[in-house]
């Protein structure tokens, strides 16, 4: 799946009816961040206090690498 040619009016479509997931871990409760599982294999990540601008889009298996990072401590703040 190449994320970049999806039909905009799919991926308009597919964000108007998401479901999306609202993280439990956030500063003070205002900085969440909001994901949505999308069909044909598509994650949309989005920050909760704009959910007006573009959510970042990204296949399965890019998103999967992103979490793996996470859980092995390859990616954090410095």
């Amino acid at each position: 799946m190449n994320k970049n040619e999806l039909d905009p009016a799919w991926v308009e479509s597919q964000l108007r009816d998401a479901q999306w997931q609202t993280s439990s871990a956030s500063s003070g409760g205002t900085n969440c961040v909001q994901i949505a599982f999308l069909d044909q294999g598509i994650v949309a990540l989005r920050d909760s206090k704009d959910t007006n601008k573009a959510p970042h889009l990204f296949t399965d298996s890019e998103y999967d690498a992103f979490i793996s990072g996470i859980q092995n401590g390859e990616l954090r703040r410095r």
